[in-house]
């Protein structure tokens, strides 16, 4: 089923985007008309997949003429990437890669249409970077109106290693693991995780990062929630999405209630020393877990709090733009915001849209209609 909406403007072209990977929706953008298709939940399976094939070509018949593009993620092996090129080709028309974070970001610009440039901050699981690596916890500088097609990296969360790859994703203990290996402490690993999950686990573990054997980096903010929640004992494998960062945050708002003054001052985006502490954590009770939960998410707030506003004043913005899924965690978006607003900066995050995956398309749609306007004279253009 098609869903409209209006955009607060024209789009500068006629775009047709296919999604991400996760949570998929396409969406069109047509003029002021938006234009999305059902969600079709995670592309993991023929169903999913093919119910997104049947709402590109709802979408295409919706287009009030030709379109100017198709978006697309930049990871090239995603089915919603295939889609999306097969069409341009059909179509004879851009099929046009766009970065997730960015894609985030461009969200906003779409749906609110303000002046001027903003920081943007993208927190998620991950999404490919533009060099190929795994990004997720990223603070870019991104153009506005039709010129959002420009943007770049400014600074990120410290790297974490995933050992095991997809499966430190399912396992937050690979998390908690990779922290101490960062922090120096992998001769702990055996030790503190091997009760839990089994010593010969754990020494694989440890062995395949000193070995840098199938444990690539990532700057993902998602990860480093999995290593917070896997360093307090709160999970050890998930049974279903989010549920150790759901955990943390439901221990760190239990504490922030019953002590709303708490807060932990710091100006790094360098995580690993926030989580350093846990690990003792661990073992001194209940209040102690709830208060290493708190201490997490103030002091990872405060560290992007503190490098967005010098982002700010650097690049002369007064807008911050929140985006990713990592913001459906309240304790972490409140406190950011209210750090942000404190420094006189005006903060937005996606509204209709949402601001996890199923919204992505539609800043995948705009970042390419910016692109195609950027690259060819304005009255070619069939959506204007």
């Amino acid at each position: 089923m098609i869903t409209q909406a209006t955009l607060p403007g024209a789009a500068p072209a006629r775009v047709l985007a296919c999604g991400a990977y996760l949570k998929n929706r396409a969406c069109l953008i047509d003029g002021e008309r938006l234009l999305w298709s059902a969600s079709h939940g995670d592309l993991v399976d023929a169903t999913s997949r093919e119910a997104l094939d049947d709402s590109v070509e709802q979408l295409l018949r919706e287009a009030s003429g030709t379109l100017d593009a198709v978006a697309h993620d930049l990871h090239p092996d995603f089915h919603s990437t295939d889609i999306a090129q097969a069409l341009a080709e059909r179509l004879g028309v851009p099929a046009i890669a766009v970065q997730h974070h960015h894609a985030h970001i461009a969200v906003v610009q779409a749906e609110q249409a303000m002046a001027g440039p903003v920081i943007g901050i993208a927190l998620d699981g991950i999404g490919l970077g533009d060099e190929g690596d795994a990004w997720g916890g990223e603070l870019l500088w991104v153009d506005s109106g039709t010129d959002a097609h420009r943007w770049r990296r400014l600074d990120h969360l410290a790297p974490i290693l995933l050992p095991g790859g997809d499966a430190a994703a399912r396992e937050p203990w690979r998390m908690a693991a990779a922290a101490l290996f960062g922090l120096g402490r992998g001769d702990e690993i055996e030790g503190r995780l091997g009760p839990v999950v089994g010593s010969h686990a754990a020494h694989l573990v440890h062995s395949m990062m000193a070995r840098q054997i199938n444990s690539p980096a990532t700057t993902s903010a998602g990860r480093w929630f999995d290593a917070a929640a896997g360093a307090l004992g709160l999970c050890v494998r998930q049974r279903s999405e989010a549920e150790a960062a759901i955990a943390l945050e439901a221990e760190a708002l239990r504490w922030m209630q019953a002590h709303p003054e708490f807060d932990f001052p710091w100006t790094s985006l360098e995580i690993g020393p926030l989580i350093d502490p846990l690990f003792e954590m661990a073992g001194q009770g209940e209040e102690a877990i709830a208060r290493g939960a708190a201490l997490f998410h103030m002091g990872l707030a405060n560290g992007l709090a503190h490098s967005a506003i010098a982002a700010a004043r650097e690049h002369g913005t007064s807008t911050i733009v929140l985006g990713g899924g990592c913001f459906l965690n309240q304790v972490l978006s409140d406190h950011l915001s209210s750090a942000l607003r404190a420094a006189g900066l005006v903060v937005l995050r996606p509204q209709a849209s949402g601001c996890g995956d199923a919204g992505l398309a539609l800043g995948q749609a705009w970042v390419a209609a910016c692109t195609v306007r950027a690259e060819q004279p304005v009255e070619t253009f069939a959506g204007i």
